[in-house]
């Protein structure tokens, strides 16, 4: 793996063309050249990116047919990129490669199956947050993949062999990343998480996934329709689960199912929870919002 040459993975699509300069400008700053661009066009077309650009970037196209979910686009570039390369690096067109991105990336598959690198937080005019993305000390993997996600679509890297195994995505799965990641935990693949930031994760109106406060009532609710849509993509899709993953996965969904019941059927509980969240001190990881543990007397109640 350390001489060959690796595929870096994106997706294009609307919302993301302010960011698109200066995501491709990081791509080129890479100290490790050794790789072939990818990417995914999610409803916004080749000239446009193009246009937007300013060149024609060298890169191989992967094209959302007609009727194809974002996840179909996502999971047939996959299927295409672990079949001619040894490994695949994810990044997200909104956010910037820091410089020794792809050459860190590649050190740490030498070692694992599946690395994640922490994400500086910029906002959407990339100026520092003072905020890093990361697990906190003393998290394990274990304990961590049932309920929360430290490896996105921006931060992550997998051997093709690796990722090979994870797929395929269903249709309508919405939080590819996570998916993807708990497979290969559950698979028994070896996940690593380097704390130093090779990437810088923009916070922007159109994130899907927020992790910074003050959240609103409409943050936690959207949040929990996506967790509750991963568990049933993870459990209920046919990918066969062992035991032990299977029990803790089931245990965080019934966790999540009962969360929802209590803020789906109380307007006050769900704004008294909201109202509580925003006062802790925040976790920089995904969906740390959803059925907070510090929180559980009053949403249980």
């Amino acid at each position: 793996m350390p001489s060959e040459r690796l595929a870096v993975y994106t997706t294009v699509y609307p919302g993301v063309e302010p960011y698109l300069r200066d995501w491709y400008r990081s791509v080129q700053n890479q100290t490790d050249v050794e790789f072939d661009l990818w990417i995914g066009a999610d409803s916004l077309r080749q000239e446009q990116v193009v246009a937007l650009l300013g060149l024609d970037p060298p890169a191989t196209w992967v094209v959302a047919r007609h009727g194809d979910s974002p996840a179909r686009l996502r999971a047939n570039a996959m299927v295409r990129m672990v079949d001619a390369y040894g490994a695949i690096i994810f990044v997200d067109s909104d956010d910037v490669l820091h410089p020794s991105r792809v050459a860190m990336a590649r050190a740490a598959l030498h070692r694992h199956s599946v690395s994640g690198c922490a994400l500086r937080l910029i906002d959407t005019f990339g100026r520092d947050l003072g905020a890093v993305f990361e697990p906190q000390p003393g998290d394990d993997i274990d304990s961590l993949m049932p309920r929360y996600n430290v490896f996105g679509m921006s931060n992550t890297a997998y051997r093709a062999e690796t990722l090979r195994c994870c797929l395929p995505v269903p249709d309508d799965c919405s939080l590819i990343d996570w998916l993807l990641a708990t497979r290969a935990w559950a698979a028994g693949a070896s996940l690593w998480f380097d704390h130093a930031a090779h990437m810088s994760y923009r916070q922007h109106p159109a994130n899907i996934a927020r992790v910074l406060p003050p959240f609103a009532p409409a943050d936690v609710v959207g949040a929990t329709a996506r967790v509750l849509n991963h568990y049933q993509c993870v459990q209920d899709t046919g990918w066969p689960m062992p035991s032990g993953p299977r029990h803790a996965l089931q245990e965080a969904r019934e966790r999540a199912r009962d969360f929802h019941r209590a803020i789906s059927t109380s307007s006050t509980t769900l704004q008294r929870y909201v109202e509580a969240l925003n006062r802790l001190a925040p976790r920089f990881v995904w969906w740390w919002c959803v059925a907070h543990p510090a929180l559980e007397e009053l949403w249980r109640n």
